[in-house]
């Protein structure tokens, strides 16, 4: 709240006036990567990898194979519910608050705001780009412990290409990134209560029950091997083990 506060009354104005009337290199850059907040392509890659998990669970004989398939069944739900009700969220917010976007601001204030006005001028505070952004790294973050750094930085990128594009003020994407990223740690907590795919931790953010099992086949013996020691599975096959 600080941060949000903070930009509003020190960066808003200033950094948008600029970024609106002044030439910059990072315009190109942020009209192509802008798009990756989108939060439709994300939708759909979770929602059939859902789909195939569960057909691969009914498939296969193997017990260990099948526990792999409903473990990235839960990972597809949970990305899949993060993203989709944190932006039905961020769109109910920004209808109601009416905040006009920099681009459509007639005087560069800052302050014009139309309540329930409906249109896309006026739907600028949260963005939901930015709120996809901060859910989908967020949730990859406690997937992958070891990539959170990773995750921050392109999260960052892929957020304030918004500002970049003169679509959003920067309190917008500040306030997105964290309303996306609480709400995937909220979801991580309800799935714990219930037992799925995380745990809980008492002072600490919830953690993976089991690491995923992602693998590629192997081109010499054809047979699946661990690409990502990083989530804590083992290296020398793929099957799940109790987390340490």
């Amino acid at each position: 709240m600080n941060l949000i506060l903070l930009a509003v009354f020190l960066l808003d104005e200033p950094v948008s006036t600029y970024l609106l009337r002044t030439p910059s290199v990072l315009k190109p850059i942020g009209s192509f990567v802008t798009d990756f907040g989108k939060s439709g392509w994300i939708l759909m890659v979770s929602a059939l990898l859902f789909g195939e998990a569960l057909t691969k669970a009914r498939l296969v004989r193997s017990a260990a194979l099948r526990l792999q398939a409903f473990l990235i069944s839960h990972v597809a739900a949970y990305v899949f519910l993060t993203v989709a009700l944190s932006g039905l969220a961020a769109n109910l917010a920004k209808r109601m608050i009416g905040r006009v976007r920099p681009l459509f601001a007639p005087d560069g204030s800052a302050f014009g705001f139309s309540p329930l006005h409906g249109s896309y001028q006026f739907e600028s505070f949260p963005s939901g780009h930015a709120t996809t952004v901060g859910a989908l790294m967020m949730a990859l973050a406690l997937m992958a412990p070891a990539w959170r750094v990773h995750c921050l930085v392109l999260g960052l990128w892929l957020g304030f290409s918004r500002v970049i594009v003169g679509a959003h003020y920067p309190s917008d994407v500040i306030a997105g990134l964290v309303f996306g990223a609480w709400f995937s740690i909220v979801t991580a907590t309800v799935f714990a209560r219930y037992g799925l795919l995380f745990t809980a931790q008492d002072g600490s953010l919830p953690r993976l029950c089991r690491p995923l099992p992602l693998s590629l086949p192997s081109r010499r013996a054809g047979r699946w091997r661990t690409l990502l020691p990083v989530l804590g599975g083992s290296a020398s096959g793929g099957q799940p083990t109790a987390a340490a």
